[in-house]
């Protein structure tokens, strides 16, 4: 079945496509939005499943989730844009650059990791994809994934933003987050696929992220042939959520010199 991405679609100039985190919506692209439109086309679809998007009936898949943003661009006349993905949103990028290259411009990275899941990991996703089926609810999210989405300065200072993270997963389908965790615990290794990258590409990480350290972003550099690293301090995993200015100040300048050199 062919999912039909709901997408917000604001403002104009050089496209810029967000693919948002587990277990979140587009929404969590808020202060993207509001703050790079006026310079950008910011694109920010919902994956399937979540926010206005439907889930459809195909294997989980983070290949399948690649072509449907794909279809996006085809949808709404981008011809190539600098894709951006946090956490999840990361795995689906790369998935794009395999996939689709001509589609990229640059490639923005945070909070994600090319590597597989472990056997540890992978066996979590799974538990939880079981759980999410079994209840019909997202309690356990809220219960094992929330506290490691937001760093210790976020929890401590930042409520506001801590609320609506825990809104946003609250407001996951159960089925939608369980497809989703299948399809991120048997996606393969990614470094193939950024070591043969053609384009720039800027990797992020929260100073206080626990899930995509900042070990595994530098790794991640290594392996890009053109790449620069940007640590975003008192951020957790949600470093655009938790330091949007900075997260914001990185895309633009990174999409800014892109689009200055004719990339």
């Amino acid at each position: 079945m062919t999912v039909q991405l709901y997408a917000r679609d604001v403002g104009t100039g050089t496209p810029l496509v967000l693919l948002h985190a587990f277990p979140l919506s587009s929404a969590m692209w808020l202060a993207q939005r509001e703050g790079l439109a006026g310079r950008f086309r910011v694109v920010t679809p919902d994956l399937r499943g979540f926010g206005g998007s439907l889930l459809g009936d195909d294997e989980p898949s983070i290949d399948a989730m690649a072509d449907d943003v794909a279809r996006v661009f085809r949808r709404l006349g981008v011809q190539r844009a600098v894709v951006g993905g946090l956490s999840m949103g990361g795995y689906v990028a790369m998935a794009l650059c395999r996939r689709h290259p001509d589609l990229v411009r640059g490639l923005v990275l945070a909070d994600t990791r090319a590597g597989a899941d472990t056997d540890e990991v992978r066996a979590t996703r799974l538990r939880q994809a079981e759980t999410l089926e079994g209840e019909d609810s997202v309690r356990v999210l809220v219960e094992e994934v929330l506290p490691h989405l937001v760093g210790p300065t976020t929890f401590r200072q930042r409520a506001l933003i801590y609320g609506r993270v825990r809104g946003l997963v609250q407001a996951t389908p159960p089925r939608a987050a369980a497809w989703a965790q299948r399809a991120m615990a048997a996606r393969g290794d990614a470094f193939e696929t950024l070591r043969g990258l053609k384009v720039p590409a800027l990797v992020m990480v929260g100073a206080e992220d626990v899930l995509a350290t900042e070990e595994e972003a530098r790794v991640m550099v290594d392996a890009l042939p053109n790449a620069e690293l940007q640590v975003i301090p008192r951020a957790g995993h949600l470093c655009a959520v938790e330091q949007p200015d900075l997260f914001n100040q990185a895309v633009a300048e990174f999409t800014t010199a892109l689009a200055r050199t004719g990339e």
